[in-house]
């Protein structure tokens, strides 16, 4: 792990699910910058804690409306109050000044092992092995039908960093950022359509708000 100060290093937590709360379109899709900037801090072998995902009570209804029912996947958890975990196994993250590059946090979070099931009608439908693009701010992951793959890498939840709130650290050594709104995209939302036989769900379905927690020391 290599950063400058505390704070660069909590700014990179920050920013891992949430770059579009801090930069312009411009930012967020790639373009322009000083391509020999240094980052003010670099994260090169993340390590834990999880991404937990607070379910949104519309979400939930939806599901319970539809008859379809969620559950974890591998290393995943929901407790009995609704949130949904995903312990982080690797990645790296770049944390650079907003306007040096673009875009100013660049990355890759990684969820191996671990994701959401969703059954209905005698389909089961697995979205696992999360991978966080900051960058990009989305979430991609595999899916698989009745256990057959459906898709690699896809892009499964957009990431709205606009909601975050303040970052707070812990006396325990770690840093928690609460707050990014986590939507479908349309790719995921076509997939489970056509899978569980409805018209549903579309893009604008708020999955729920996700807080991230990672190790400091």
């Amino acid at each position: 792990m290599n950063f400058r100060t505390p704070a660069a290093l909590f700014a990179t937590a920050a920013l891992a699910l949430g770059a579009t709360a801090c930069g312009d379109d411009e930012e967020t899709t790639g373009g322009g910058g000083d391509a020999a900037a240094e980052p003010v801090a670099q994260v090169d072998n993340l390590t834990g804690v999880d991404t937990a995902v607070t379910l949104d009570p519309g979400f939930v209804q939806a599901l319970t409306d539809l008859k379809v029912t969620p559950g974890p996947v591998g290393d995943a958890e929901i407790s009995a109050d609704g949130v949904a975990s995903f312990p982080i196994t690797g990645g790296n993250v770049k944390y650079f000044t907003p306007g040096t590059v673009s875009p100013f946090v660049q990355g890759i979070i990684n969820h191996d092992g671990s994701g959401l099931s969703l059954e209905a009608g005698g389909k089961k439908v697995e979205l696992e092995n999360f991978d966080v693009d900051p960058g990009a701010s989305i979430l991609t992951g595999d899916v698989s039908v009745d256990g057959e793959e459906a898709a690699a890498d896809a892009p499964l939840f957009f990431l709205d960093g606009r909601t975050l709130n303040p970052l707070q650290a812990n006396d325990d050594g770690t840093a928690v950022l609460e707050g990014t709104t986590v939507v479908l995209t349309q790719t995921a939302a076509d997939l489970l359509n056509q899978t569980f036989g409805i018209d549903a769900l579309t893009n604008e379905v708020v999955i729920g708000t996700a807080a991230i927690t990672i190790n400091t020391q």
